[in-house]
């Protein structure tokens, strides 16, 4: 089940809880076996062996959880810590990490009980079912509700979270569907940012570009960001590759200049556009940006961080 973005608010409608950014998880349990699937249902059970003997602590004959895997450093959430844990096929470096940098599944939602679904049921009704089969293991936790949703994102963010999720208390469980049930509410930052260059286009895009990359200023120096994809509607995406198909460079506006596995191509950095994005990796560069405005009333020299 997938969520709408929204603004925080109240409502005595709906439950909040924590979004904890990590790799969405499906956990199919019982008895005897385990299975633990991400959100396009690929088995990611060797990734994790932390949770073998979660099916040990299972108090049902079997269930189908829905939560998300994170990695959490004093109780928050640090997603760079859970990539070092993902698309490891190495056994023995799994093992090694899975006891440097534990996992924890933070549970939400019940979806079977004993091989009947619970999907149509209200959430309120699948979250007490679900409280009762807890405490399972040290390393699986419940994600608790909470009743005031401004307060709770105001004091999330404080702490580190990147949001919220607010839930319809009588929504069933529509699997695959983006229904407006859920709604997830997060923190978000925009940078003004050059654009040097872009990768190539496919799909719909083809004809213009896949994404922007982009720049900012640091002791007079570009320094490369990141890239941007999404966010542009097809008309601004047009104007964008018309203006900078006036501004081509055959040389890269970087001293360094960054490896990409698609296609690029250079123009000069004198385009500005606003981007927002949820926080800054280690390497300073956006995580998951997203397209605002064209910045005709910016300088590229005042792109800074």
């Amino acid at each position: 089940m997938l969520a709408k973005s929204s603004r925080p608010f109240d409502s005595e409608k709906h439950v909040f809880e924590l979004k904890w950014d990590g790799t969405r998880c499906i956990a199919f349990v019982d008895r005897k076996n385990l299975s633990l699937r991400n959100r396009r249902l690929l088995d990611i059970t060797h990734r994790y062996p932390e949770f073998r003997e979660l099916r040990r602590f299972l108090k049902a004959k079997s269930v189908v959880f829905d939560g998300e895997l994170v990695v959490l450093v004093d109780g928050v959430p640090k997603f760079d810590k859970l990539q070092q844990r993902e698309h490891l096929e190495d056994i023995n470096r799994i093992e090694i990490l899975s006891g440097l940098i534990p996992a924890t599944y933070v549970v939400f939602d019940l979806l079977y009980l004993n091989g009947k679904s619970l999907m149509k049921k209200p959430l309120v009704e699948r979250r007490d079912l679900l409280k009762g089969l807890f405490p399972l293991s040290n390393n699986v936790i419940f994600s608790e509700s909470y009743t005031e949703g401004r307060k709770l994102f105001s004091a999330v963010l404080k702490k580190g979270f990147e949001g919220i999720m607010a839930k319809e208390k009588e929504s069933p469980y529509l699997s695959g569907e983006r229904s407006g049930y859920w709604l997830k509410i997060k923190k978000s930052f925009d940078i003004d940012a050059v654009i040097c260059g872009y990768l190539e286009g496919e799909g719909s895009r083809k004809e213009l570009f896949g994404s922007l990359i982009l720049g900012v200023y640091d002791k007079g120096k570009l320094m490369h960001i990141g890239q941007v994809g999404t966010g542009f509607d097809e008309k601004t995406a047009k104007r964008i590759y018309h203006i900078l198909a006036t501004i081509k460079s055959y040389k890269s506006p970087f001293s360094e200049i960054p490896y990409f596995k698609r296609k690029s191509f250079w123009v000069k950095p004198e385009m500005v556009v606003r981007v927002g994005y949820q926080e800054l990796t280690k390497d300073k560069h956006l995580r998951v940006p997203v397209f605002k405005e064209i910045r005709d009333d910016k300088s590229p020299e005042e792109c800074t961080f």
